[in-house]
């Protein structure tokens, strides 16, 4: 069996990230995988065994996901929409999947709606047309538009056989942030969570009882590591702060040094060890995006969520409400986040512990495949 995941990842990684997780875990069950990728190479996520094709690359203007950059940083032209569409249904003609993946689309990156639905009818144009899935988180952004609706629902009921809802529905469901029809639900099927296999145990002790802080790179992790740094130089808390800055932001991480003395502040670059640290830890401070806000859950760690929510970004405000609702899980908005305010926030959460989510929850990249390997059954029989 060859699955193709078509996947754009525009701002952070997230979404690559997951895509990539969901194709290994296809890869060990014996499938051939192609991934699509348009947004930014990003070197530092492993493909495993998945080929991956690099579309000529797209890049939000920030968090204004109407404006696309090009790879060189100015406004993507007709030409290069038309070269990422050619080369989308060239992988499609070549490849002969049986089952193509959508990440997001047709509930996001509608800037992107010419060059998917491109894919969406050649597939549909095909004899024998790929099983066709939706691929999305737990939480989307919803539509500007009431339009946006019918539009979304028009897509699935005559593109797609299937939603992948990456989440638990008993901890956040889809209609929790997307307004749903009736005729959308029935395309429903829920995985749990998708995310990397367990940090294997090792005998390390750095970070422990430390707090640790992660915030992306550049403009959007920085208000929380000064504010953490801060925080961290009034010794307000007895814990040090281990602060995880991206490692093309050297002279924001000596600004950060500068902050604080070294017994209370240590600032390093992000390290692949990220996971065991985070189990040693007292404390987390971090963004709420997908990945981040599973790591703190399935590691159980104190946690306070600062969501990042320029722009017209609701998703992570989101999640993060969803969350708190959870012992052990406290949130502070941009726009109240000072060393005092979060100093306050972590001493209502150290000492508690996250309840952990079941095995369940977090089996969503295998279940995936177990609901495509039935769904693919179904259409062939």
């Amino acid at each position: 069996m060859r699955l193709l995941i078509a996947v754009t990842h525009l701002l952070g990684t997230g979404h690559l990230s997951r895509a990539l997780a969901l194709a290994e875990a296809f890869a060990a069950c014996g499938w051939r995988v192609d991934v699509a990728s348009g947004g930014r190479p990003a070197p530092h996520l492993e493909t495993g065994t998945a080929t991956l094709h690099q579309l000529p690359a797209l890049a939000s203007d920030g968090a204004d996901f109407a404006t696309l950059l090009g790879a060189d940083g100015t406004p993507a032209d007709a030409g290069l929409f038309a070269a990422r569409r050619a080369m989308l249904t060239g992988l499609l003609d070549s490849l002969r999947p049986d089952v193509l993946i959508t990440e997001l689309f047709p509930f996001g990156r509608r800037a992107l709606a010419a060059e998917f639905d491109a894919l969406l009818e050649r597939a549909r144009a095909l004899q024998q047309p790929p099983l066709t899935l939706a691929s999305v988180r737990d939480i989307l952004a919803p539509p500007s538009k009431p339009k946006r609706v019918a539009e979304t629902e028009q897509r699935l009921l005559r593109l797609y056989d299937g939603v992948l809802v990456h989440s638990d529905p008993a901890l956040i469901p889809l209609e929790d942030s997307w307004p749903l029809t009736r005729a959308m639900m029935p395309l429903l099927r829920y995985t749990g969570f998708v995310v990397p296999p367990p940090a294997a145990p090792d005998d390390g002790t750095d970070g422990q009882g430390e707090i640790l802080v992660t915030a992306g790179g550049g403009p959007v992790g920085r208000p929380v590591f000064e504010a953490a740094a801060r925080c961290a130089a009034l010794g307000a808390l007895p814990q040090r702060w281990r602060l995880l800055v991206a490692k093309g932001d050297a002279a924001l991480a000596d600004r950060l040094r500068a902050l604080a003395p070294p017994e209370r502040l240590l600032v390093e670059p992000v390290r692949p060890d990220f996971r065991a640290l985070l189990g040693r830890a007292s404390a987390s401070v971090g963004r709420c995006g997908y990945n981040t806000a599973l790591d703190c859950l399935t590691a159980g760690v104190p946690s306070v969520f600062c969501p990042f929510e320029d722009g017209k970004e609701v998703e992570q405000t989101i999640r993060a409400a969803i969350l708190a609702r959870q012992p052990g899980i406290a949130t502070l908005r941009e726009a109240d986040l000072t060393p005092d305010s979060l100093a306050h926030a972590l001493q209502s959460v150290l000492g508690t512990r996250i309840p952990p989510l079941s095995p369940a929850s977090l089996a969503g990249a295998a279940r995936s495949v177990e609901i495509v390997e039935a769904l693919l059954a179904e259409k062939t029989s």
